[in-house]
């Protein structure tokens, strides 16, 4: 049966009003663009309509599972529950019950329903699951190193123009200001400890660890923020949404791989195709519900230029700020000296220069960004090496395993250095800041 594209929505479907996709789709450029990929590729450039109903539907849920821990557990002993929950990822869920039993002489305690719940949906792996894929893609982000730290913050802050993104961040004020650096910082643990060998498939693994201490921070997040006055849950949907979380993936595989291609990193298909299998089953980890998640590089192109038409740039100052605080969080800061401030002063300018790279011209112009120059001639410079590295990776017997093996000792020194002896702790109990 052949999909059907721009109908509309369903008469049941709720479409945040902010997302504007089917009344773009139709706009002169869009429609152009998209009578131009069927006539080259005999399909649409967006995705049929059963999918970008279900997308839209996605924006209004969260992850009940993880919710229902965070209300019974997490928000009445946050201390206690960090602790179990720590233990259980540890040691097991067993290890937990037995160390409630014992605590203090009183009658035998057993872990909270919620949490055996969460666990339960955890550690099961899905029959779709291939252990091969996932190390596979795994294997790509730690070949990228630290330009996956680049092109997803250049990615990531095209999106900040969106009230819908923007807005939980800005309450939250991780991402802002002063915190952007730290946050960040967090943010490429998550991508370290992920990313190690058979990290998402191991258990007791700190990646595994990781990704569930963020899915309980997004909830935490998620809880504060729906509900405040800020907040319009018929404009924008839910906070960190399903949709939303289903996009940040997507940041992680198809749209980097092309993107890299700027600087010299030349991800094959079966490769890119492997990175989205990974961001699945790291999305289940997460509590994402990922079973229209795409698996293939079209559909997940189709899916980016459907949310690309939805756009709105309604996020106003909120969103500026999270823009210009992300690289100017790499500047010098008052006390550096030496070694340090000549990092600093790196760090800030050849990130400027990727967000050149990385960002829509329309939309960097829009901030007050880094000077391009003369930073952005490193990166052209070393456009021939990382080629030639490229091609001798994949027709050279060795050189592969050396390449990963720089790029990760490189992608640790870097993050060691940018943390100064502090430790990333993804807290959930941190207050909104207005």
């Amino acid at each position: 049966m052949t999909a059907v594209h721009g109908r509309g929505p369903a008469p049941t479907t709720r479409v945040p009003t902010a997302f504007t996709y089917w009344e773009t789709w139709r706009r002169p450029g869009w429609a152009r663009a998209d009578r131009t990929i069927r006539r080259l590729t005999g399909t649409s450039l967006f995705p049929p309509d059963d999918l970008a109903d279900a997308f839209c539907e996605s924006l209004f849920h969260g992850d009940p599972v993880a919710e229902r821990f965070v209300d019974e557990v997490y928000t009445p002993d946050p201390a206690r529950a960090r602790a179990m929950l720590d233990r259980a990822l540890a040691d097991g869920l067993d290890a937990v019950s037995a160390e409630l039993d014992r605590s203090d002489g009183a009658p035998p305690n057993t872990v909270p329903a919620a949490m055996r719940d969460l666990f339960a949906e955890f550690e099961t792996t899905p029959e779709w699951v291939d252990p091969a894929l996932v190390d596979q893609g795994a294997a790509v982000w730690r070949r990228w190193g630290t330009m996956l730290f680049a092109v997803a913050g250049g990615i990531t802050l095209e999106m900040y123009t969106e009230a819908a993104v923007a807005t939980p961040l800005s309450l939250a004020g991780g991402y802002a200001g002063d915190n952007a650096l730290r946050r960040f910082l967090e943010t490429c643990k998550f991508w370290i400890d992920t990313s190690e060998p058979g990290a998402l498939l191991r258990p007791g693994s700190e990646g595994r660890a990781t990704a569930m201490k963020v899915r309980v921070m997004h909830v935490a997040v998620r809880r504060k923020v729906d509900g405040h006055p800020e907040w319009h849950r018929e404009k924008w949907g839910y906070p960190i949404s399903q949709g939303y979380q289903m996009l940040t993936l997507l940041g992680g595989s198809t749209v980097p791989a092309l993107a890299l291609r700027l600087v010299g990193l030349q991800t094959t298909a079966d490769e890119i195709r492997a990175l989205l299998h990974f961001q699945k089953f790291l999305g289940h980890l997460l509590g994402v519900n990922v079973e229209r998640f795409p698996t293939t590089i079209a559909d997940s192109l189709r899916l980016t230029a459907m949310v690309a038409a939805s756009r709105s740039h309604d996020a106003g100052e909120h969103g500026r700020e999270l823009v210009e605080s992300y690289p100017a969080s790499f500047a010098p800061r008052p006390g550096q000296r030496g070694l340090a401030r000549l990092r600093a002063r790196y760090n800030h300018g050849i990130h400027g220069a990727y967000t050149a790279l990385f960002m829509n011209p329309a939309t960097r112009s829009q901030y007050r960004m880094p000077p391009v120059f003369p930073w952005i001639l490193l990166v052209l410079a070393r456009f021939p090496l990382l080629t030639l590295l490229e091609i001798a990776r994949r027709t050279v017997p060795g050189v592969a395993g050396v390449v990963e093996r720089v790029a990760v000792a490189h992608r640790l020194r870097w993050y060691r250095a940018q943390m100064d002896g502090r430790e990333a702790d993804f807290d959930a109990n941190g207050a909104l800041r207005r």
